[in-house]
């Protein structure tokens, strides 16, 4: 079994489709380790609708491809529409991050996704969800990068968010 993370973020109906995706992940995966849901600023898109981002940790004995078809069908499941610009507002978009310690290209998904190190709503809450893991690559801890993280104009900030009847998230 390898642990597995990865990044959800909507900017439509961002509870509905968040929760739907949690409800997903441990139906399918079983226990999740869920990071707080932080709110944040679109990074390159026109639309300024804000996004919930999040990072959840789950095991898995699943191949790399059977894990991003998951993912890809739930999004579409959930609204999401091939051919539309790459910055267009997201009903749902789940990420693979991590698949263990697995680096370079499996099953035509690189590993670990470079976001992590370039994205303030990816590393904060991977950071939090997980301080001590090391990034595959670098052998940093995710704090220690989000320690070193400059975010200039990407502001996000925690949020209050309710999954199945129990607080996952508050603000500071």
């Amino acid at each position: 079994m390898a642990q597995i993370t990865v990044s959800i973020g909507s900017n439509i109906e961002r509870e509905r489709h968040v929760r739907i995706c949690l409800d997903a992940l441990a139906e399918t995966f079983g226990p999740l380790v869920i990071s707080r849901v932080f709110e944040s600023e679109p990074v390159g898109f026109e639309d300024g609708r804000n996004f919930y981002n999040l990072v959840v940790a789950f095991d898995s004995d699943r191949p790399v491809g059977e894990l991003q078809a998951w993912c890809k069908r739930l999004e579409f499941a959930n609204g999401r529409r091939e051919g539309v610009p790459k910055f267009s507002p997201r009903t749902l978009d789940i990420d693979l991050l991590t698949v263990g310690d697995l680096t370079g290209r499996h099953d035509d998904v690189e590993l670990p996704r470079g976001e992590i190190l370039h994205h303030a709503f990816v590393l904060k809450p991977l950071a939090e969800l997980l301080p001590e893991a090391r990034h595959p690559l670098t052998a940093r801890t995710y704090r220690a990068h989000w320690d070193a993280f400059e975010t200039g104009q990407q502001r996000l900030w925690p949020v209050e968010f309710v999954w199945q009847g129990r607080g996952i998230s508050a603000p500071d």
